[in-house]
């Protein structure tokens, strides 16, 4: 009978027709973020819902990305850059066997994952340099020199 009636807020007699449908999208978000700091996920890159972790600074005039890709062969990721927008795209294939007596034990772990970057003005993307070194990739990204970092002094009144 409840679905029968209108949808109203009680302080405003105001049609409110999506908010139990807010509400279930909120308790499902939930759930899923629940089982991925605690399930398999647990303490990885991938409990972020496919987005690794991701450090950004500035070193030598450069833009400097980190990301955190554990477990995630260098082959299998993909770095483009559209107009001012930085993509990193990645596959993680993981297999761990372990033989223990007469029991053995097979772990497979995969998934994708993808993260973005606004990257500061227009980028040469053939200066873009890319490294991987025990699961980080960096990607160092020349600024040019008009987006040079400047300091700017603070005056505090009293």
């Amino acid at each position: 009978m409840r679905s029968l009636l209108p949808w109203r807020r009680q302080e405003e007699n105001e049609w409110q027709p999506l908010r139990e449908l807010e509400e279930w999208h909120r308790s499902v978000d939930d759930l899923f973020s629940r089982f991925m700091a605690r399930g398999p996920f647990a303490g990885t890159a991938f409990a972020g819902k496919g987005r690794p972790a991701m450090e950004t600074l500035t070193k030598n005039g450069d833009l400097v990305v980190r990301l955190d890709l554990p477990g995630v062969d260098p082959k299998e990721v993909d770095i483009s850059v559209s107009g001012d927008v930085l993509t990193v795209k990645a596959e993680r294939k993981q297999k761990e066997e372990k033989q223990e007596g007469e029991y053995s034990r097979e772990e497979i772990s995969y998934g994708s994952l993808e993260r973005t970057l606004r990257l500061p003005g227009k980028i040469d993307a053939d200066k873009i340099k890319a490294s991987y070194d025990k699961g980080v990739l960096e990607i160092i990204v020349p600024t040019p020199k008009d987006l040079a970092a400047r300091k700017v002094s603070v005056k505090v009144e009293k």
